[in-house]
């Protein structure tokens, strides 16, 4: 990609940045952008109550707006609270092949220790995207949190997409991704008491460029961890694409790292973003619940 194509798509996404902030006005809480490309903290929201009609109107603003929103002033949640809050948004989604609470099934743990042998989010990718309807949203507390490191970082889909030639922009839209987590689930909760020996895993085919069915902007919708191959072109042009897509992605300019602290919330959009959450503190603790917010397929629709 030349120098051009990049700063004029960071131009593009910029504007649609600026219009979008001019355009929202938020009557029941304060949103502070925390850079110009994604993200935002928000106060003015009690978690542990339900919360009025009105303020899940201007939250669902804020996240298509800001694509992940920060909370640093809540207590820790019980379970109740947490799926309460994020049944707010709408139904909840129950992960397909983790270890699940029998209390609490739309509840996921996140837990990792000296003990661990992997970490949940280590590679770039966009939740559940296997599903044939992935998650809409995330809504992730961290409890416990280790002295040093352990940071999550999210990356811009809408602006790793304006970021693209216009030739390479043209050649993905339309095509179809086959997202499957056999790679990355195969044994991974087995830590957690899950022996899925034998179990077909279901899979999905999702468009490579996804249009977001609120805002109507395109947003790359591939990642490292589900996508495996484009359909209907030779496997080594897949591959090639696939490789370039992956590390674009993961451009610094599409970023915010969210430094955690105990209790602190994200919430995140899954259609127009990807996240990884650093392993930098082994073999210190990190502990906390995320609940994930049920959506619908993904289709791409040319502007």
């Amino acid at each position: 990609m030349s120098n051009r194509n990049f700063h004029d798509g960071k131009r593009e996404h910029a504007e649609a940045l600026s219009n979008s902030h001019r355009a929202a006005e938020y009557d029941s809480i304060d949103v502070t952008p925390v850079n110009a490309v994604i993200g935002a903290a928000v106060t003015g929201v009690d978690m542990t109550r339900e919360l009025p009609t009105a303020q899940v109107e201007d939250l669902n603003r804020a996240l298509a707006d800001h694509n992940v929103l920060f909370f640093r002033d809540q207590p820790e949640l019980t379970a109740e609270q947490q799926i309460a809050f994020g049944r707010r948004f709408g139904p909840l989604h129950i992960h397909p092949n983790a270890a699940k609470d029998e209390k609490h099934p739309e509840l996921f743990v996140i837990h990792t220790h000296g003990e661990s042998v992997v970490n949940n989010g280590s590679d770039w990718h966009t939740d559940v995207s296997s599903d044939p309807e992935p998650p809409m949203a995330t809504i992730l507390q961290i409890h416990r949190t280790p002295p040093l490191g352990g940071d999550t970082i999210f990356a811009n889909m809408y602006a790793a997409f304006d970021a693209l030639s216009e030739g390479m922009k043209v050649y993905l839209s339309g095509l179809k991704a086959l997202h499957d987590p056999e790679r990355a689930h195969r044994g991974r909760f087995a830590e957690k008491g899950v022996d899925d020996t034998g179990r077909k895993f279901t899979n999905a085919i999702h468009p490579v460029v996804r249009t977001h069915p609120v805002s109507g902007r395109q947003a790359l919708y591939v990642n490292e961890v589900f996508t495996q191959q484009i359909m209907d072109i030779p496997g080594p042009e897949s591959d090639a694409i696939l490789t370039y897509l992956f590390q674009h992605m993961a451009r610094q300019e599409f970023q915010v790292r969210f430094q955690w602290q105990d209790n602190a919330v994200a919430f995140w959009d899954n259609r127009c973003t990807q996240h990884l959450a650093m392993w930098d503190y082994w073999p210190a603790e990190r502990y906390g619940h995320r609940v994930t917010v049920q959506g619908d397929a993904p289709f791409y629709r040319a502007n």
